[in-house]
């Protein structure tokens, strides 16, 4: 089983049109075992998935750790890996509590360290090859750097660039929620790619406003998560997270609508979830967390399930897509 493949911007790394993001290996929200971390990712690898995305946060190097290791037998020229910097890990003394306020269920045996300087940015990636068991990284984002934007600009940028030259790095770029900042790094500096998380979405497609445009123009990939925004588009109901809190009704309606109309074509909102990003000529794939290979079977069945242009159209015309919005087949 084979997914397509593109290059990120103007580099040789390649990306598969599914990504796995390994936030759940990190025991996001609740513990996942060693097994069914592994299991996860021999899934994916079965799927044809090839790209794979974790980072330092994520459990506090327990994602890194359990990527690493269930990519180790694996051979390297295969698959691809990104990882991020900006929050270094600093060993806890004394009495370890749980890491939940953060969103993992992992013992709090490290504090998290802002740090954008160029020194920080070195220190993270050979922490993270250490914990990946890896001599090198495919790509590396800066982390949710909007409120470190001038050490982010002025300081790990400019290493990253120096990383990339020496080739200890293939692809750079930054990872967040917003686009302001990731256009600014689009226009000002010279990144092949940015993470840009739940703002190209069915529900949310803020990136068309400035974001996805220069991108296109600039030759710059945008890989996109967080199409399903973090659940809202998955399964909608009453008490469906949107951005990992309760979604409002007015969205809960518009997601229950998109359900509906979908549901006419015989399209899973999921699939069409999962598909629509992949219109845009700037979006070589898309980012999806699983935390089981059944997740996985499920998403990749969802990326191949048919979805006839009518569907899309009718999106259009009933005010659920934005007008200037492509999708995947021609628009006629």
């Amino acid at each position: 089983m084979s997914l397509r493949t593109t290059a990120l911007g103007r580099t040789g790394t390649l990306v598969t049109e599914l990504s796995l993001g390994a936030a759940a290996l990190g025991n996001l929200f609740h513990a996942v075992s060693d097994e069914e971390a592994a299991a996860t990712v021999d899934t994916a690898w079965e799927c044809g998935i090839r790209s794979f995305d974790t980072a330092p946060h994520y459990g506090l190097g327990l994602s890194e750790r359990r990527l690493g290791a269930a990519l180790h037998t694996r051979p390297r020229e295969q698959y691809t890996l990104s990882t991020k910097v900006g929050r270094l890990l600093l060993p806890r003394v004394g009495p370890h509590g749980d890491d939940l306020a953060n969103g993992f269920a992992v013992p709090a045996t490290h504090s998290r360290v802002w740090d954008f300087s160029a020194r920080g940015v070195r220190t993270s990636i050979e922490d993270s090859l250490d914990r990946l068991g890896l001599d090198r990284v495919d790509t590396v984002y800066l982390h949710d750097p909007e409120e470190h934007e001038r050490e982010a600009f002025e300081q790990a940028y400019p290493e990253l660039e120096r990383l990339r030259a020496e080739g200890t790095v293939g692809a750079i770029g930054v990872g967040m929620n917003q686009t302001d900042t990731l256009t600014r790094f689009v226009q000002d500096t010279d990144v092949d790619v940015v993470l840009l998380a739940g703002r190209y979405s069915l529900l949310d497609q803020g990136g068309l406003r400035s974001l996805l445009p220069e991108a296109a123009r600039r030759g710059v990939s945008v890989l996109v998560g967080g199409v399903f925004n973090s659940g809202l588009l998955a399964d909608p109901k009453p008490g469906a997270t949107f951005d990992y809190a309760p979604a409002s009704r007015q969205l809960l309606d518009r997601a229950l609508a998109l359900k509906a109309l979908c549901k006419e074509y015989d399209v899973p909102l999921r699939a069409a979830a999962l598909q629509f990003p992949l219109g845009h000529p700037a979006v070589p794939g898309i980012l999806l967390g699983a935390r089981s290979g059944a997740e996985v079977a499920d998403a990749v069945a969802m990326l191949r399930h048919p979805i006839p242009r009518a569907l899309w159209r009718a999106l259009l015309w009933h005010g659920l897509l934005a007008s200037d919005a492509p999708f995947p087949g021609e628009r006629s």
